[in-house]
């Protein structure tokens, strides 16, 4: 299972998490040349939704540096197995140590 952790940014982001039914077509970005095939969306609906979405896309930058960051799967589990063997099942860990790390060098 991956967590998405962009929420997006353009203009037809915020269009679609308004109503995501949305027809249009958004030339160069611009949101003073939209072709609506539905029923057009103020402007400013659309930019005080950008808006909300940019700040929710800025507050998850921590996950997303803590999931470039974290060790595979397959490593972690690994670093679990060896914790076990060595009788450090707990913050003494090895895995612990790193994930610890990771969290503390990129907080919420």
């Amino acid at each position: 299972m991956t967590e998405e952790v962009y929420v997006g940014k353009s203009i037809v982001h915020a269009i679609k998490a308004i109503d995501s039914n949305a027809g249009c077509v958004v030339k160069n970005e611009d949101i003073d040349d939209i072709e609506w095939s539905t029923t057009p969306i103020a402007k400013a609906d659309i930019q005080a939704k950008m808006a909300e979405l940019s700040t929710a896309d800025d507050n998850l930058d921590y996950a997303r540096k803590r999931k470039a960051e974290y060790p595979s799967i397959e490593e972690q589990l690994d670093l679990l197995y060896k914790d076990m063997l060595a009788d450090k099942g707990d913050k003494t860990g090895e895995w612990f140590k790193a994930v610890k790390k990771i969290k503390d060098d990129n907080p919420k």
